[in-house]
């Protein structure tokens, strides 16, 4: 069966083309097959290219044999989220206004992956142009765990995809949870990077100072892998960082040993659901018998952190669509509208009075990691809702807030953050640990959350697709 294969780690199928026991042809076809068997009920790509993807893979099968290897990626059937542009394949950011659009050159991620030797198979559906709704008549993305329930936002069709074994590794966006959310949802490991680690050149904005782009993955190992393919510094974003590439792959076996691990009980249990309070809980207590220690923090109050999120990224947002905004207001999904005219509303000493909040904010959460080296909160505040219960077009409220509590305060502060599987529900449904690391701390979380998979088998386990 195909999920004998499409359900193994990046890693583990990475070791099979190496040894010969398949080639790169043969797993992109095996992908391949298996999204025309599953996707018309999951609905996680936007746009496969078939031919392109067995083309990339004929060649990194040439240049594997000719004894050219560029690494763990070389001949792996990846996806990308639809907002990252691909020369000569349709970039529609799951909208009306791009539904046609064909860039003329690749993202800076996307070109890194194809050097990499990376197979792309397609691109991968989404929430409208990233924000939290869809468009009327648009297909949404299914949760593989149980199609009646939500699969996340934005990055959902990465979550779904990686989730379901539709693909290798995926490439989400976060801006305020876009990564994280899906991964808590569908059961699957995203990391969103420290802010500028990872160039957003060709990555249509959301929010160009909240935006960050990162992988999605089926264990840790993969995410650090795919991390260190598409991070580094860009001079066609000026916003890159110029800090060496994280060696995140070689931190993996480190251990934790000596490490503190910080937790800050009020901020995990207040408006977070008690199973996902009891899953976390449960699963550090992992840590201690790896030789860590359980540290007990403050974080600085986050109530303010999620109305000021959408103070800073709706005008920013207004920034990104000012060619199509409002000239094709008619053709935006009411949740985009609604927010684009809220931004429109807003006043420069709003935006002024969120940036300074921000500021003090972030720096307040930096003095936590003179106390600890990493520190643990929920992935997302419940498990996966059921899909009615959140209206896809629904105009924008600040309703929206719970969310958002336990991921936008890090992209204010642009702190790196792991989000990996720790448990399941009495109903078959994934938990989601989020780690945060100081800037730059990538290659930490990956040694932490690395550690808690050896210790733990949750990110083991598959949806119950045939």
């Amino acid at each position: 069966m195909d999920a004998d294969l499409c359900n193994r780690t990046l890693t583990e199928a990475a070791a099979l083309i190496r040894s010969g026991q398949i080639s790169p042809v043969e797993l992109t076809k095996t992908v391949l097959a298996r999204i025309e068997r599953l996707d018309p009920a999951l609905q996680s790509y936007v746009t496969v290219v078939p031919e392109r993807a067995l083309d990339a893979a004929r060649n990194a099968e040439r240049e594997l044999r000719a004894g050219r290897d560029r690494g763990p990626l070389h001949g792996m059937p990846i996806a990308i989220k639809d907002l990252c542009y691909t020369k000569g394949v349709r970039t529609t950011c799951a909208s009306r206004v791009l539904a046609e659009w064909v860039p003329d050159h690749d993202a800076t991620v996307v070109e890194r992956l194809a050097s990499a030797g990376a197979v792309m198979l397609g691109k991968l559906n989404m929430t409208e142009f990233a924000l939290s709704g869809y468009v009327p008549g648009l297909p949404i993305p299914r949760n593989p765990w149980n199609t009646a329930l939500h699969s996340g936002a934005s990055s959902s069709g990465s979550g779904v995809a990686t989730a379901a074994g539709l693909c290798f590794a995926s490439l989400g966006t976060d801006t305020g949870g876009s990564i994280r959310i899906p991964s808590a949802w569908n059961g699957v490991v995203g990391l969103k990077p420290t802010y500028g680690r990872v160039s957003r050149h060709g990555v249509f904005p959301l929010a160009m100072s909240l935006d960050h782009v990162g992988p999605m993955t089926r264990s840790v190992a993969d995410a650090a892998a795919v991390l260190e393919v598409i991070a580094g510094v860009d001079p066609l974003d000026p916003t890159s960082l110029s800090a060496p590439v994280p060696q995140c792959t070689a931190a993996l076996t480190q251990g934790v040993r000596g490490l503190r691990i910080g937790v800050d009980d009020t901020f995990m249990s207040k408006h977070a659901h008690p199973d996902v309070v009891t899953a976390l809980l449960d699963g550090l207590r992992v840590f201690p018998d790896l030789g860590a220690e359980i540290v007990s923090v403050s974080i600085p109050d986050v109530a303010e952190i999620v109305t000021a999120w959408a103070v800073i990224c709706s005008p920013e947002t207004l920034v990104a669509h000012r060619a199509s905004f409002p000239a094709r207001a008619e053709e935006y999904g009411p949740t985009l509208r609604s927010f684009l005219e809220f931004g429109e509303r807003l006043r420069a000493q709003d935006y002024a009075e969120a940036h300074v909040l921000r500021l003090g904010f972030s720096e307040r959460l930096q003095d936590v990691f003179e106390q600890v080296d990493v520190f643990a909160c929920p992935g997302a505040f419940m498990q996966a809702p059921p899909a009615d219960a959140i209206d896809p077009y629904g105009e924008f409220s600040h309703e929206i807030a719970p969310f958002m509590r336990f991921t936008a305060p890090f992209n204010f502060a642009g702190n790196p953050t792991l989000s990996l599987p720790n448990g399941f529900s009495a109903n078959g449904l994934p938990h989601g640990m989020q780690l945060v690391g100081p800037h730059l701390g990538e290659a930490l979380l990956c040694r932490v959350g690395h550690a808690f998979e050896q210790a733990t088998e949750w990110h083991t386990r598959r949806p119950p697709l045939a």
